[in-house]
């Protein structure tokens, strides 16, 4: 467990800012797009995270 949230520290962040990064390259420069690309970012790097963890235990 400790290991999955030491890894979505990481995951999360560069997932949200892709998001974000693809959400701006498209020409949606609107708040809500931002947030809304850096949120699904955030809910997708969970499962993410857990799946490396376990990888790697």
């Amino acid at each position: 467990m400790r290991l999955t949230m030491v890894l979505y520290s990481m995951i999360g962040t560069a997932m949200a800012g892709t998001g974000v990064i693809v959400v701006l390259t498209m020409g949606q420069d609107t708040l809500w797009a931002i947030l809304e690309a850096a949120a699904a970012g955030a809910v997708l790097a969970l499962p993410v995270s857990w799946l490396v963890a376990r990888q790697i235990s």
